[in-house]
């Protein structure tokens, strides 16, 4: 109840970023492939920021 207001922090933010684009990813691996490389690049772009993060 506490962390109700609490604001995601910007790593929060690029974790369920990636989630999300790995998801997609996934979808689209059934239907289209060259899409699906697409959105793959960008989540491992999105991986690297939260590494550096670290």
């Amino acid at each position: 109840m506490f962390g109700l207001f609490k604001k995601k922090s910007e790593k929060e933010k690029l974790q369920q970023t990636y989630k999300e684009v790995m998801e997609k990813a996934y979808k689209l691996s059934h239907t289209n492939r060259t899409a699906s490389d697409k959105l793959m690049a960008e989540a491992e772009e999105i991986a690297q920021r939260i590494e550096k993060m670290k």
